[in-house]
């Protein structure tokens, strides 16, 4: 089998879809996009094209290592996101030539069921109070909050508002139902032990990103601070940049983006690598329903698998959309990714990938906020 074209095909709102296809007229699909750089990344899916076109898509780790190692400069978000929708379409293409999922190439299904989180919105308590409760309804046993923009430190009104929204939200899904709180890289290290210290007696399963990922040790700093565990990882690429999370011990549950860590197998050692630190593994994902299935297939396989996020389940975009029963996603059991793509879908929502992530702003200067 041979490879015999690639193309990008980005998607409205903001999904980016790679299409590789086959001399055997096998067809493989991956989700290739950095969010807000997504002809960033289709310009360095081209580059690859010549390295790949040919070459045989089952050779998996081959045209893995051919593809990262290939360069001089390794890593970053764009050529990991790139090589991550390639990879996801290797597999794709691998397990429909076999007539078996993906995960039973990895190894095997070890759970039923994919128990899949909600997000829940609200600036208010109130607000937050009555998203957590209808999440509850629906039959979620997890959902997860963001905080809003903040400064390096902030008065103790800020901190007490935050600390209002996680009692509302416990008090809304009661003691059996979890709940993340995603600080999503904005708080300063010693803004986010003053909130987790507030946010304790609420009992959140994790705090995700307390603080920007570069650097290990103070995020190792916030984690001694508090029982809260720390979730890391939407923007660590490559087994590389986990591994120093794990040796500092800095975060209890990992969060690789399967269309941006490197892929689906990159994902797998990554959840090994987890597993021997008794680590869990809780798959980001922003995106759409492609890298979704991709993630269900590393989620069916890892034993350390806590709970997928998701926001697009396909409904315009797949012949058979994903569906979330009492909170779960049963496991598929189609070949490869285990999803069919409507080309009609995909033509009519088709548009130039210009979409830009928006600017956030301090309300009170108009200086820059992290997003």
């Amino acid at each position: 089998m041979k490879i015999t074209g690639i193309e990008i095909i980005h998607v409205r709102p903001r999904f980016s879809f790679l299409k590789m296809s086959t001399d055997e007229g096998i067809v493989g699909y991956g989700e290739a996009i950095v969010e807000g750089r997504s002809r960033t990344v289709e310009m360095a899916v081209h580059e690859l094209k010549p390295h790949l076109i040919g070459q045989d898509p089952r050779r998996i780790e081959h045209l893995w290592q051919l593809m990262y190692r290939g360069t001089f400069y390794r890593g970053g978000p764009i050529l990991t996101s790139a090589i991550s929708g390639l990879e996801q379409a290797m597999w794709d293409i691998l397990g429909k030539s076999l007539g078996v999922p993906v995960y039973q190439l990895l190894g095997g299904a070890v759970r039923d069921r994919i128990r899949m989180y909600k997000h829940i919105g609200g600036d208010t308590p109130e607000e937050v109070y009555a998203s957590a409760a209808q999440a509850v309804k629906e039959g979620f046993t997890m959902v997860k909050t963001a905080l809003p923009v903040a400064r390096t430190l902030e008065p103790p009104y800020y901190i007490e508002r935050q600390a209002e929204r996680m009692e509302a939200i416990r008090q809304a899904i009661g003691p059996k139902v979890d709940f993340g709180v995603d600080f999503h890289g904005r708080i300063s290290p010693a803004l986010a032990i003053q909130l987790a210290k507030q946010f304790e007696p609420f009992r959140p399963i994790f705090i995700e990103e307390p603080c920007l990922p570069e650097n290990v040790d103070t995020m190792a700093t916030i984690a001694r601070s508090t029982v809260i565990p720390i979730a890391t990882g939407e923007r660590l690429f490559t087994k590389w940049a986990f591994r120093d999370v794990l040796n500092k011990q800095a975060a209890a549950v990992l969060q690789p983006d399967l269309a941006h860590c490197g892929g689906i197998l990159e994902g797998k050692k990554i959840a090994a690598m987890a597993e021997t630190y008794y680590a869990a593994i809780a798959p980001h994902n922003p995106l759409g329903p492609v890298n979704l299935a991709a993630s269900i297939q590393l989620a069916a396989n890892v034993p350390n698998f806590l709970a997928q996020e998701q926001v697009e389940l396909g409904e315009k975009l797949l012949k058979c959309p994903f569906v979330i029963q009492d909170g779960y996603i049963s496991v598929p059991t189609a070949p490869g990714l285990g999803i069919e793509l409507r080309e009609d879908a995909l033509e009519e929502l088709r548009y130039e990938g210009d979409y830009d992530l928006p600017r956030e702003f301090h309300a009170d200067d108009g200086s820059v906020a992290d997003w």
